[in-house]
C-alpha cells in the first residue's frame, strides 16, 4: 500500500560552484513543519502529487492543514490505484477505461456500502479533479483523451437583505454529490457510544491493548481531545496543570499554539482542557515508567518532552497533524480481536468517537445543571470549539435523543402489540 509521510522542508535552490552542484537554502522562505508526501508501495514517491503539496504550502494563500486534509484524500486514491491496478495516468478514448472514471464509481459504491461517508466520497473526488486539473494548467500532464466534461453550475445565493443573485460555478461529470442524511450530525459525522459501550470498550482495552493507546482512549474519552493533541502533549504540560477553582477532581491543561509550552489543536485555537484528577495521576505515572523512559532515550532530541513515544521513539503524530497512522493500526488490531470476543462497540469504532462521546455526556449534564443556552457555553470552551454551532450540535442531540427514544419504544409497543393480537387470532 502507498504510504504517506509527513516532513520539515526547508526550501534550497542548487548552484553550479566549480562543476559541482551546491544546494544552498532561501533565507527569504520559512520552511514549511508538516508537509505531507505520498509514496508507493515500492517506496518510489509519487512525484506529481510531492510537487502539487510544496506548490500549494509555498504559495501564501493555502495553509498547511488544508495541504495536509488534501493529501490524504489522494492517498486513498494512490491505494486504490495500486489496489485496482490502475495507473494515474490512464486515460484512454473509451471513457468507462479511465482511471478517474474508475475511481468514481468504486467512491460511489463504497459510500452506497457504508464504508464512507457521503462527505468522504464527494471530497476525495473533488480533490483528484482539484489535482489534476492543477497539472494540466501547468503543462505537466496533458493526455490524449478529455479527463471530465466541464460544465457551468448556477448556485442561488440570498443575502440578508432578501435580494438573490446566482453564481456560476465549474464543474465536472465526475463531481460527486453530497447527499446528507437527514437526522443530527455531530463533527465528522459520528455518532458517541452509550456509556455502557464507552465502559466495555475501554475494559476490553485494558486487557488488549497497548498502555498508550489505553491512555489516548481515556483522555478522548474523559478529556474530549482530538488525537492531534493527544499526541502533542509534552511533559510540562501535564506539569504544569493547574486546579480548576470550582472542584477539587479537576485539573486544567493549557493546549494551542499559544500555551507554553505550544500543544497542537486544529484551528490553531488556544484554551484549557479538563482532566480529572485519577487520569492526570495516571498520565504523571506513565511518562516516568520504564516503559516510556525506554521509548524516550531513542527518540529525537526534539521529541523527548513528548508524552506518547511509539516503541521506536517516534510521535504518533507529526506535528500540526490531526491524523495519526500508528493510532489506526492499533486501533484497527483492537477492533479486529474485539469482533472476534464479541464487544459491539468495537465493531465499527473510530477513535474521534471518544471526543463526541465525552461531549455528548458533557453536554448532558450540563443541560440538566444550567440549562440548554449556558451548556453551549460550557461544551464550547470545554472541547475548544471555534463556533457555537459546532457546540450547538451536541446540545440539540442531547436534547432530541430522549424524544426520539420514546417515539421508538412507543412504535416497538404497538408493533409487538399488533403481533400479539395477530397471533391470538390466528390460534382461535
Amino acid at each position: 500500500m502507498a504510504t504517506l509521510e509527513y516532513i520539515r522542508y526547508i526550501p534550497h535552490r542548487w548552484q553550479l560552484a566549480s562543476n559541482q552542484i551546491a544546494w544552498i537554502q532561501l533565507a527569504h522562505f520559512e520552511p514549511v513543519d508538516g508537509l505531507p508526501q505520498i509514496f508507493w508501495a515500492d517506496f518510489a514517491p509519487w512525484t506529481a502529487v510531492n510537487l502539487w503539496a510544496r506548490e500549494r504550502a509555498t504559495n501564501g494563500d493555502t495553509s498547511i492543514q488544508t495541504v495536509q486534509a488534501n493529501l490524504i484524500a489522494l492517498h486513498a486514491y494512490a491505494n486504490w490505484l495500486e489496489a485496482s491496478g490502475s495507473k494515474w495516468t490512464d486515460f484512454p478514448t473509451r471513457k468507462a477505461d479511465r482511471c478517474l472514471v474508475k475511481y468514481r464509481g468504486a467512491l460511489i459504491a463504497a459510500r452506497n456500502q457504508g464504508d464512507i461517508a457521503p462527505s468522504t466520497a464527494s471530497a476525495r473526488m473533488s480533490v483528484a479533479v482539484q489535482f489534476y486539473r492543477w497539472l494540466y494548467m501547468s503543462g505537466l500532464f496533458s493526455p490524449e483523451a478529455a479527463m471530465w466534461n466541464e460544465r457551468s453550475v448556477g448556485i442561488r445565493i440570498t443575502d440578508f437583505t432578501g435580494l438573490e443573485r446566482t453564481v456560476h460555478v465549474k464543474s465536472t461529470d465526475l463531481a460527486i454529490a453530497n447527499r446528507k442524511a437527514p437526522g443530527a450530525r455531530l463533527e465528522d459525522g459520528l455518532l458517541p457510544l452509550s456509556v455502557s459501550d464507552r465502559d466495555s470498550l475501554l475494559e476490553f482495552a485494558a486487557h488488549h491493548a497497548s498502555e498508550e493507546l489505553q491512555l489516548m482512549l481515556a483522555l478522548g474519552f474523559f478529556a474530549g481531545m482530538r488525537i492531534g493533541t493527544i499526541a502533542d502533549l509534552k511533559i510540562q504540560t501535564i506539569e504544569s496543570a493547574a486546579p480548576d477553582p470550582a472542584s477539587k477532581q479537576l485539573f486544567r491543561i493549557a493546549v494551542g499554539p499559544g500555551a507554553h509550552p505550544p500543544v497542537h489543536t486544529k484551528g490553531g485555537v488556544t484554551g484549557q482542557v479538563y482532566i480529572t484528577a485519577d487520569l492526570l495521576n495516571a498520565v504523571r505515572a506513565y511518562f516516568y515508567s520504564t516503559r516510556r523512559l525506554k521509548r524516550q532515550s531513542i527518540a529525537k532530541e526534539a521529541d523527548r518532552n513528548v508524552v506518547f513515544l511509539t516503541s521506536r521513539g517516534n510521535r504518533y503524530a507529526q506535528h500540526c497533524v490531526n491524523k495519526s497512522s500508528a493510532i489506526n493500526v492499533e486501533i484497527h488490531a483492537l477492533r479486529k480481536r474485539g469482533e472476534a470476543s464479541g464487544v459491539h462497540a468495537l465493531r465499527r469504532f473510530h477513535f474521534h468517537q471518544s471526543r463526541a462521546t465525552y461531549a455528548t455526556e458533557l453536554a448532558r449534564l450540563a443541560i440538566s445543571v444550567a440549562g440548554a443556552i449556558n451548556a453551549i457555553a460550557l461544551v464550547r470552551e470545554a472541547l475548544l470549539h471555534k463556533n457555537e454551532s459546532t457546540s450547538l450540535q451536541y446540545i440539540k442531540f442531547v436534547e432530541t435523543s430522549p424524544a426520539k427514544e420514546r417515539a421508538n419504544n412507543a412504535f416497538s409497543e404497538a408493533f409487538l402489540g399488533l403481533i400479539r393480537s395477530r397471533e391470538g387470532a390466528f390460534h382461535q
